[in-house]
């Protein structure tokens, strides 16, 4: 297994200044204990939060170029997320990283929806630079897509190719896969 990739994860809370660990803290802990997957998780509470963490992360890191995955859980709708009851647009999220995630793979928890139309999607990754993104299309707090998740990171640890990884995702989780309605644009 390549120890050489990394997942970068922030994730929106009600107030960073209680101190408390989440269940997605607690899951990248066990990713890294069972799988050997290295992490780095944020949190933040404003959209000032959320690009002061990945600004730092892309200016401040010098290992930011092992970082394939930018794992985002944050509560949202189909085309927007939601910190501290604002919205703001996948443009506006891709304006505040233009040029930036140059190869990166951002992916959202089912705590929101991803649905974007081709254009949404192609604005995203063209502005950005990203390699590609996947959430779902369910949002749920019912079935939460950790374990998902999961699975999908590891199969980053051999494969580059996100074809592939999406085929062996499903080849191995299909029914998972389509609960939560697992989506891909590349």
């Amino acid at each position: 297994m390549n120890q050489d990739k990394f997942i970068f994860c922030l994730e929106a809370v009600p107030d960073t200044e209680i101190i408390d660990t989440t269940e997605v803290f607690k899951n990248l802990e066990l990713l890294a204990f069972e799988q050997g997957i290295a992490s780095i998780y944020k949190n933040c509470d404003t959209i000032e939060g959320f690009e002061e963490s990945l600004s730092t992360l892309l200016y401040d890191d010098h290992n930011f170029t092992d970082y394939e995955i930018i794992y985002l859980v944050i509560s949202g709708e189909a085309n927007n997320i939601c910190i501290n009851n604002y919205f703001y647009s996948f443009e506006e999220i891709a304006e505040l990283f233009e040029g930036k995630l140059k190869g990166k793979i951002v992916h959202f928890a089912n705590k929101k929806p991803l649905d974007l139309d081709e254009e949404e999607a192609q604005y995203f990754l063209d502005v950005t630079g990203a390699k590609a993104v996947s959430g779902y299309g369910l949002a749920s707090f019912q079935f939460s897509s950790d374990n998902l998740d999961k699975a999908f990171f590891s199969l980053f640890q051999d494969e580059t190719d996100v074809k592939v990884i999406v085929e062996d995702l499903f080849k191995k989780h299909y029914a998972l896969c389509k609960l939560l309605d697992f989506r891909l644009y590349y």
